[in-house]
């Protein structure tokens, strides 16, 4: 339509479209197909991709109880106490304005600054590792919430600083590329079981006594005190779970072959509206002052909801539980390094962005800023990390190329704070599904895994394991990396003690591992300042790049959670594999 291209035409020649490096800007690195339209609904497309996030963050995160106090003689862990469970409650209305609210802030900002057309919100899995295993169901875990959001507001600031210092990069290059791999596939199942269960699922399987898990599905009030299994008769039985599993699982999926925009969300609707009728054997809203209270609020529909239990709780005397507190650190660190890492450079190659000289992208450490600022910030929020999310695909699939889409995408998350009594009066069997299919997508990480070498294979197998069976990320984690050390130091060391004569006969099979950066370990800012530049965060016109095709910043074959690596984002948004770094509207997007 003509004045569609005339308006592109003339906000690309203004100081916005200048700024943002429009085609038609006469900016000398103009992004060629990026006009102000297209930018627009790239921004709508990717905030419909990633809008259950809303939901399934808030859900999953007020099961760790917040604020709220359990008394710790409590024989059902407060799952009885009317009182404590309006507490939980009001968390979860606190954690859908904070989830909106520093997903709204931290993808405007990575527009605005950056220029890339990436949203950022709190991480999967990085959510459920905080809510379940360092906070615990209903407070049971490892430390309280006030010290657990104080190690994510650390996290950030230490991320802030390994980002300056050019040593986050290090870390990245530093793990071997199998444990990368497997994090996220481990990472995948740990949502899966989650999914399955009844505190944030579908209400499938139950833990068991004999064994480790059993078929569950019974309605609530038939499980065994006792026990927590559910009789037999009643098992699969309850019309929530087929609700769940055919409304938000099989027609979420069918949605996805056929390449329909915004699936998730659709099927996570579909099984909401179903359940918000009073009355019903599937109704949200029961008979009973939480019933009451929750179907009150949603009245409501559109309603400012202030963080009331959760803003700046952070506890500063962490005296009691200094190593609870810095194996979360640490983990949180770590995940975040990956995450981040991994999907800005992918996004940044799929939406063209990559400088194929030296194989990075333009604002990569302001990118990088954003998403650790956004860490500590969310803290305060009382939301676990924030990081990049892959679902920006869907927006670049879109035509999105620059910070406009971004900035579009945080706008619509502003705007959905405003109806935090919708996303509140999610349920859990609504959201339950869309964990298995994030898990099942993130699980095809193995394929990637190099399973031809024992070294290599047995870490990564460990990884994967112990993190659902565990119901922890760190715990995986920690087997991988001592695993991985341990059978390669004894490989080397037996090498060197036989003068080369005791190897393993596949060993050229090995995957690469260097904890070398090419160009040393200190940024290019740092060397530029030491050199006397006064611009020191310009590099030289003649400064020396990297070779096409090679990797920086370590971050090849990085997995991330609740995302994919590069050769995933293809094989999802573009229905197969490229390096190429150019974008082609031909390409079809298989949304997530």
């Amino acid at each position: 339509m003509g004045w569609i291209h005339n308006t592109n035409a003339a906000v690309a020649r203004s100081t916005l479209g200048r700024y943002f490096r429009l085609e038609g800007s006469g900016h000398p690195k103009e992004r060629k197909g990026s006009y102000f339209f297209t930018e627009i609904g790239a921004g709508l497309a990717t905030f419909f991709a990633m809008a259950y996030i809303i939901s399934v963050n808030s859900t999953i995160v007020s099961q760790s109880g917040g604020t709220c106090v359990c008394p710790p003689d409590s024989p059902d862990l407060c799952d009885s106490d009317p009182d404590y469970m309006l507490c939980v409650q009001e968390v979860n209305r606190d954690l859908v304005t904070g989830t909106a609210a520093i997903a709204a802030l931290t993808t405007f900002c990575m527009g605005l600054f950056a220029n890339m057309p990436i949203a950022l919100a709190p991480g999967m899995g990085l959510n459920a590792y905080f809510a379940y295993t360092v906070v615990g169901y209903h407070g049971s875990g490892l430390v309280p919430y006030r010290v657990a959001v104080t190690a994510v507001f650390v996290e950030g600031l230490v991320f802030v600083a390994l980002t300056i210092l050019g040593i986050r990069q290090w870390l990245a290059r530093a793990i071997p590329s199998s444990i990368k791999l497997a994090t996220g596939v481990g990472i995948g199942l740990y949502l899966t079981i989650i999914g399955l269960t009844y505190s944030a699922g579908i209400g499938a399987v139950t833990g068991a006594q004999s064994t480790p898990l059993e078929l569950a599905g019974c309605a609530p009030q038939y499980l065994d005190p006792d026990t927590g299994l559910c009789p037999p008769s009643e098992k699969m039985r309850n019309p929530t779970m087929w609700i769940g599993i055919f409304c938000g699982g099989m027609l979420t999926v069918l949605l996805m072959l056929y390449r329909v925009k915004g699936a998730i969300i659709f099927g996570i609707l579909l099984v909401s509206i179903i359940s918000w009728p009073r009355g019903t054997a599937v109704t949200y809203f029961p008979d009973s002052d939480l019933g009451d209270s929750s179907f009150n609020f949603f009245k409501q529909v559109v309603a400012f909801h202030p963080i009331q239990r959760i803003l700046a709780v952070q506890e500063w005397d962490i005296s009691g539980y200094g190593g609870q507190f810095g194996l979360a650190f640490i983990t949180f660190l770590y995940v975040d390094i990956l995450d981040c890492t991994g999907t800005l450079y992918s996004m940044a190659r799929f939406c063209g962005a990559i400088d194929e000289r030296t194989q990075d992208f333009e604002g990569s450490a302001v990118a990088y800023l954003v998403d650790a600022c956004g860490i500590t910030i969310g803290s305060l929020f009382g939301v676990p990390p924030v990081t990049a999310y892959i679902e920006s695909g869907a927006g670049i699939s879109e035509g999105g190329a620059t910070g406009l889409t971004a900035m579009v995408t945080g706008l619509c998350f502003f705007i959905s704070i405003f109806f935090a009594p919708i996303f509140a009066s999610i349920p859990p069997w609504a959201t339950g599904c869309t964990l298995i299919i994030v898990g099942s997508l993130m699980a095809k990480a193995a394929k990637d895994i190099n399973w031809s070498y024992m070294g290599d294979a047995i870490p990564a197998f460990l990884t994967i394991a112990i993190m659902p069976f565990t119901y922890s990320i760190a715990y995986g984690l920690i087997a991988g990396i001592i695993s991985y050390a341990t059978i390669n130091t004894l490989v080397w060391v037996l090498e060197k003690v036989s003068g080369g004569r005791i190897a393993p006969k596949d060993k050229e099979l090995k995957d690469h591992w260097t904890y070398k950066l090419e160009g040393g370990l200190l940024p290019p800012w740092v060397k530029r300042a030491a050199k006397g530049k006064k611009d020191f965060w310009r590099p030289y016109d003649d400064e020396e790049h990297h070779a096409p095709g090679r990797v920086v910043d370590g971050s090849e074959q990085v997995t991330t959670t609740g995302k994919m690596s590069e050769s995933q984002v293809g094989e999802i948004y573009r229905g197969e594999s490229s390096g190429k770094s150019s974008r082609s509207d031909e390409f079809q997007m298989r949304p997530i």
